[in-house]
């Protein structure tokens, strides 16, 4: 009489269990645990039948039998066929193995992958030679990375960087590739000592300073290459082009080189006036698919930081097509005829070669032009009635706007960084503030206001496309459509007056060069390419601008740590948000909720952070007390 073996082991969810057999339907059963939970399984489940030990010692007691067992000695006399491993346990043991010995057989095959295969349920073969000596040589290499790993880690971690990281420090601070091991060793160095990876970097050398860490992270990002530019020819202009009879000026910071836009005023028999804005044109030159527009392509802008910049442009092609003093450069021009009361009676556009009298500088001109002098006698400077017209021109382009063209509360800031950026905790900054609406910042916004507009409109006349900034709702945006901007009050506005700062005002300069000569535009309507523009000149566009004001929230800290400020003046903005008196600085002063808007506070400072670029600030008054204290 045959005895029927009471346990069974089998696989469920993938884990190994072991049970009693409670009812047995031959293609399922039910089977109890030693944990007293009940399931059914399905016969093709059952690995082994045996009837010693329990179910609840026989794993237990087979684990450690499996950790003795050698996977090299099993696959050394292991059957070169595919094999069931309760027949090759009677092998291994010489004759019929108990329970536990044949489940500890299992758990050493099911553990060595590498030398055995799974075939099916229970069932193994053993790996090829030469796929084996494959997979160990793999293995040693994995164990020797894991060890090498720890030994960076552990150097890392106590401060110092081993030489074979050195080259893969600057890819940590864009996007780097995580399975490289060296790139694991910073992460997981940087996770142990509760770092950032910039504080590591730093810690070990790989940084020089926070300011490294900042300008490194945004090269990285967006330029992965670096900035130099690729050798490339400046392309001469190929049309004749006739010279304008004008003596025009430019009005720009005195760290200006792309120079983009001048103005002339002539003087009409009739009273009148013609005003022409002179608009710098190297889309007359650079080609649509040229290198040249390649690489404005892939850069889309100039970015603007404190102390330096990074061109769209080479230096020879800006320096070839801006509007420099004393040369004759070639412009699209926007003229407009004025009565003598400063209506406007006609306009036109064209291309031309402009002559360009001064480059006229802020810091120059706005000791004797400005809101306090504006409206006195004309001074004897070079272009100061030209100014005085444009001036009040300007004030009634506003007027028919019925948009300001600057808030005229708000300040800008100038910043001056003297000294080696290469050590910039060495250098010194200035910062001086610059109230918005001045007569210059007026004059120039409104006339480059008033051409972005009319050119726009100009496009869209002629059914060519463009790139317009659009403003409805309160919202931004860029679109290939002509559609209002609330916020200037005017029909459409495209940004066409940089075309050596910005891609989107090279690509419109295209689209009007072709309509004003009657050509064929490089951009279709709603050619993919062109949408592609748009996408991509809104998110580099928006990151430069970020990073930018990144720096400037860097300069801010170094400002406040020359000049050993323990205390500030600021002004509430909303909520928390505050403003330094003395800086275009923004921070969160936990607690001022309820604050209304400008009230004025004194503020501790109680510690500069460089890396997260924040002040931590303390409160000291609020309102009158913050005020005479």
């Amino acid at each position: 009489m045959t005895t029927i073996a009471p346990y069974v082991l089998f696989e469920e969810d993938g884990g190994l269990k072991a049970g009693t057999i409670l009812a047995d339907n031959e293609t399922s059963l039910q089977v109890e645990m030693a944990s007293g939970k009940r399931a059914k399984i399905k016969a093709a489940q059952i690995l082994l039948r045996f009837a010693a030990p329990a179910p609840g010692t026989v794993l237990e007691a087979a684990r450690p039998l499996a950790d003795d067992m050698d996977a090299a000695f099993l696959w050394e006399v292991a059957s070169e066929n595919e094999f069931h491993f309760s027949d090759f346990a009677r092998d291994y043991y010489g004759g019929e193995p108990g329970a536990a010995e044949a489940i500890a057989l299992f758990l050493a095959l099911q553990s060595a992958p590498v030398h055995f295969h799974r075939k099916g349920r229970g069932r193994f073969r053993k790996a090829p030679a030469d796929t084996l000596r494959a997979a160990l040589a793999a293995l040693e290499k994995k164990r020797e990375q894991a060890q090498r790993l720890e030994a960076w880690v552990a150097r890392l971690v106590a401060g110092e960087l081993p030489d074979e990281l050195k080259p893969f420090a600057n890819a940590l601070l864009g996007k780097p590739d995580r399975n490289r091991p060296e790139v694991k060793a910073f992460e997981t160095a940087a996770a142990e000592a509760g770092l950032s990876l910039p504080e590591l970097l730093l810690r070990v050398g790989a940084l020089k300073s926070p300011y490294e860490a900042h300008y490194r992270t945004f090269l990285q990002e967006q330029f992965p290459k670096g900035t130099a530019f690729s050798t490339v020819d400046v392309p001469e202009l190929a049309l004749e082009l006739p010279e304008a009879e004008v003596a025009a000026f430019s009005i720009d910071d005195a760290n200006t080189t792309e120079v983009d836009d001048a103005f002339s005023v002539t003087p009409l028999p009739d009273g009148g006036w013609r005003i022409g804005i002179h608009i710098a044109a190297p889309g007359l030159a650079i080609t649509h698919g040229s290198p040249l527009d390649g690489i404005a392509r892939a850069r889309l802008s100039t970015v603007y930081i404190p102390g330096e910049k990074i061109t769209m442009l080479p230096e020879a092609v800006v320096a070839a097509y801006t509007l420099e003093s004393g040369r004759v450069c070639p412009a699209l021009s926007f003229y407009l005829t004025l009565s003598a009361d400063l209506e406007i009676v006609g306009e036109t556009s064209r291309a031309e070669r402009v002559p360009i009298a001064a480059n006229l500088r802020h810091h120059e001109v706005e000791p004797w032009f400005n809101a306090e002098t504006v409206a006195g006698e004309c001074p004897d400077q070079p272009f100061a009635r030209e100014l005085q017209l444009l001036w009040r021109f300007a004030n009634l382009c506003e007027a028919r706007r019925g948009k300001p063209s600057a808030g005229q509360s708000f300040f800008d800031y100038d910043f001056a960084i003297h000294g080696d950026l290469a050590a910039p905790e060495t250098c010194r900054v200035a910062i001086t503030p610059r109230k918005r609406g001045s007569p210059l910042d007026k004059l120039v916004a409104e006339l480059m206001i008033l051409t972005n507009s009319r050119w726009g409109g100009l496009l869209a006349e002629k059914g060519i496309a463009g790139l317009y900034r659009a403003q409805t709702d309160g919202k931004t945006r860029m679109t290939t459509a002509p559609q209002p901007h609330e916020g200037l009050g005017v029909p459409q506005y495209a940004w066409m007056t940089s075309p050596l700062r910005r891609y989107c005002d090279l690509v419109n300069q295209w689209q009007l060069a072709a309509a004003l000569a009657g050509e064929k535009p490089p951009f279709a309507p709603r050619a993919s390419e062109l949408f592609a523009v748009l996408r991509d000149f809104e998110t580099t566009y928006a990151a430069y601008a970020d990073f930018q004001r990144k720096m400037e929230r860097y300069w801010c800290l170094r400002w406040l740590q020359q000049e050993e400020k323990q205390e500030v003046r600021a002004t509430v903005r909303r909520d928390e948000l505050v403003k330094f008196d003395e800086l275009p600085f923004f921070t969160r002063v936990p607690g001022l909720t309820g604050q209304t808007p400008g009230t004025p506070l004194r503020l501790a400072l109680d510690g500069l952070d460089f890396l997260a670029l924040e002040a931590r600030c303390r409160l000291l008054g609020i309102g009158d007390e913050a005020v005479s204290c």
